[in-house]
């Protein structure tokens, strides 16, 4: 069974290198033509979309991003569902701070997270490791039951690539994940396409 992945098209906390966790930020215009373009290579990549489940995060950077990938792959944009599961990590107090504020205001923290970024928590009632969301990542990727578009984030993705992919936890946290590219996860191997 086959299933592509894309993160959500930037907004302005992404050109920003904001810390933007489940705060709701908007796709803005690069994030926008991105979306459309990921919509364009998926039509190229798969000749019957009609088979593929489509779902999305519910925060309303990857709906948008999903509904202007469904229009330029020629599909209906509001056929698709919704799944929890997909939301980001969230990164508590620290939403909406750069690194570099982090790293002058929390020193201490900042360092305790570059020492083992997959399992830290950052402050906050809410906040999550990458740990954590690896257990709501892993419950979707066992419900697959058919082949699926999905649109979610960065954070999700790094869990699918130590889940699905077997990459170590520490380099699962730190990879890139771009915004214009689609992930192919097949039969157990992951590859950007």
């Amino acid at each position: 069974m086959t299933h592509f992945i894309t993160r959500h098209g930037q907004t302005d906390w992404n050109a920003e290198y904001r810390l933007q966790g489940q705060r709701d930020i908007p796709l803005n215009e690069t994030g926008r033509a991105q979306a459309t373009g990921n919509g364009i290579r998926l039509a190229e990549l798969v000749d019957d979309l009609s088979a593929y489940e489509f779902v999305s995060s519910p925060l309303g950077r990857a709906r948008e991003t999903m509904e202007r990938l469904r229009t330029a792959a020629g599909l209906d944009p509001s056929i698709y569902s919704l799944d929890e599961r997909l939301i980001e990590i969230c990164f508590g107090d620290w939403e909406g701070y750069t690194s570099r504020e982090i790293k002058i205001n929390q020193p201490e923290r900042y360092h305790e997270r570059h020492l083992s970024k997959w399992d830290f928590i950052p402050p906050g009632d809410l906040a999550e490791s990458y740990e954590i969301l690896s257990w709501r990542v892993g419950s979707w990727l066992k419900a697959l039951e058919r082949p699926t578009v999905a649109v979610c984030h960065g954070g999700v993705i790094r869990c699918i690539f130590k889940l699905a992919g077997g990459v170590e936890r520490e380099d699962a946290a730190n990879l890139d994940i771009p915004q214009d590219r689609i992930l192919r996860y097949a039969d157990s191997e992951i590859a950007w396409v």
